[in-house]
């Protein structure tokens, strides 16, 4: 596989992503839709997870499709993203028709970030009006990093951020990842600037710095938060036609590469959790080899996304952590 040409999530055609974010609020949120309805669903595996409309991307579920998925901090209080980005769909003319009423359909998840130093002090719950916000920039092109949904993420060790990913596979379907990262693991071997995900890495898209010189026989990181204050939020998406039945197989098999890049991932801690997305503008071509490959290409791209989320940070004042670019950068 070889990365597409923005190595975004919108190398996946029709797809586009939108970011906001708030400085003093230090958090943000980041919305994936598209010119029309995708098929979508879900895998949750950590311990600790806050979501919207989860349950209706069940494949026995009436509801097949989906206008946009929200990733959100501000805990509890950024569900209220996905709300700001089914306003501005309806006032769109988006939506699941029901009679004339058109009602939008906009699962989300998010992480935790109340206590990064940001002023949460607000009487208005801001994060209706940032859903908006990221759905009105949402385009082919988008800021990874200190941007959306990952602007105050943290993990373990280092600042966490936005990141994103993409692959062509041989058979021409495309593959592509986003995610937030806000773990209670690392992404980075050690105290080393060296990336869990390093066996994935395409070219020097996270710094070409290979593999680790030793790696850890079973040590466990000391826990740098408490419970419900981590979690990773991820979408994975496809331009091949899957059902939701396959799409929930794609996300589960997507969790594989949040394993690869997170160390520890999936604890009672996180609320790790994964959705997919699937266009279906490529016929698959075989019928079992090629939902298994794309499962693997989800797994890659995931791990990868991990890593460039990291790599890119940015410092900011009054970060609770360093970056990885102010501490291994040039």
């Amino acid at each position: 596989m070889r990365a597409g040409p923005r190595n975004l999530i919108t190398d996946v055609a029709g797809l586009v992503v939108g970011n906001a974010q708030d400085a003093a609020l230090r958090s943000g949120c980041t919305v994936l839709t598209a010119d029309r309805p995708f098929v979508a669903a879900v895998h949750v595996m950590g311990g600790a997870p806050g979501t919207r409309e989860t349950d209706l991307l069940a494949p026995d579920k009436l509801v097949q499709e989906v206008d946009a998925l929200v990733l959100s901090g501000g805990s509890a209080f950024g569900l209220d993203a996905a709300g700001g980005v089914a306003d501005g769909l309806r006032a769109a003319g988006r939506g699941f028709a029901v009679g004339d009423i058109r009602v939008p359909i906009v699962p989300g998840a998010i992480l935790f970030d109340l206590l990064n130093g940001g002023d949460k002090g607000w009487s208005v719950n801001p994060y209706g009006a940032l859903g908006r916000a990221a759905l009105a920039q949402a385009g082919p092109a988008f800021e990874i990093g200190t941007a959306g949904a990952g602007y105050g993420a943290m993990t373990g060790t280092l600042k966490g951020g936005l990141g994103s990913a993409s692959a062509v596979l041989d058979n021409g379907i495309t593959v592509g990842a986003l995610v937030a990262v806000n773990a209670l693991g690392s992404a980075c071997v050690g105290d080393g600037a060296e990336f869990w995900a390093a066996p994935w890495e395409l070219g020097t898209e996270f710094g070409g710095l290979g593999a680790a010189r030793a790696y850890p026989a079973g040590a466990e990181p000391a826990p740098m938060k408490r419970m419900g204050e981590a979690t990773t939020i991820a979408i994975v998406a496809t331009d091949a036609a899957l059902t939701q039945a396959q799409a929930t197989r794609m996300a589960v098999a997507a969790h594989d590469g949040m394993a690869r890049a997170l160390v520890p991932s999936h604890t009672p801690f996180d609320g790790d959790l994964v959705f997919a997305a699937a266009t279906g503008a490529r016929a698959l071509p075989a019928p079992v080899a090629d939902p298994f490959v794309l499962g693997h290409a989800a797994a890659a791209c995931l791990a990868r996304a991990i890593a460039r989320a990291i790599h890119a940070a940015q410092p900011m004042p009054g970060d609770l952590q360093p970056c990885w670019q102010a501490r291994f950068g040039a």
